[in-house]
């Protein structure tokens, strides 16, 4: 088997595929990258053009997006049973699945630049702060009613079991409780504690020194009345 290099930075999209590749149980090694201006490194940028992480090296070659590795991962390793295949009843809601992480992840890059990026309060919003924790809301009702359809079979978003799937909207939601709690979601709330007790979930976590959220949650600003 060739080299396989991980381009990660903590707490970022780039978990997803550092988890997924903890499931399939291939060798790989991890490249850190900081959340800073070294991703507009020349050099990083001829593995990731937009200078975001993740990147990786697999074959001699890279690629970049975290759909398209999880899609290329799964296929590349299907021994592992973490995606469905073309012509499995279930490969439609696999793809739907796998990316909608990122719909989930596009309201939490929203959040995560009003709470830490923006470093003065005259630049934030609360108008802003409460639609999108209210989108992530939205988010994970779509996530209730499709775990509350697979239940009698599976506790995972899909019927046949844990896969891809439930790695990438796992990442999602361990960073979006940062914003929105699960406190009215039940079923996401006991999927996800499933899922947190899985050893290559762990495995994936950032050490103490390495978070970019220091708080446990961030509140939305109250709306004035």
């Amino acid at each position: 088997m060739k080299q396989i290099i991980l381009h990660h930075a903590p707490q970022t999209r780039s978990m997803r595929s550092l988890w997924l590749l903890h499931e399939l149980g291939v060798p790989f090694e991890i490249a850190r990258q900081g959340f800073d201006k070294s991703l507009r490194d020349p050099t990083y940028l001829k593995l990731s053009p937009a200078g975001r992480v993740p990147a990786l090296e697999i074959d001699g070659q890279r690629m970049f997006e975290t759909g398209a590795i999880t899609e290329y991962l799964c296929e590349r390793f299907p021994e592992a049973g973490l995606g469905r295949a073309v012509g499995s009843s279930e490969r439609m809601m696999w793809l739907v699945w796998v990316h909608f992480a990122e719909t989930i992840s596009q309201h939490l890059a929203a959040l995560t630049q009003q709470h830490l990026v923006l470093r003065d309060d005259n630049m934030r919003s609360a108008a802003v702060m409460n639609l999108e924790a209210a989108r992530l809301g939205k988010c994970y009702d779509a996530l209730e009613a499709q775990l509350q359809s697979t239940k009698e079979s599976s506790e995972m978003l899909l019927a046949r079991g844990f896969s891809a799937a439930d790695i990438s909207v796992g990442q999602a939601v361990y960073l979006g409780q940062r914003f929105r709690k699960l406190d009215q979601h039940p079923a996401v709330a006991t999927w996800f504690a499933q899922l947190e007790a899985r050893a290559a979930y762990q495995a994936s976590l950032p050490k103490e020194d390495e978070v970019l959220y220091t708080k446990d949650f961030y509140p939305a600003w109250e709306m004035p009345t």
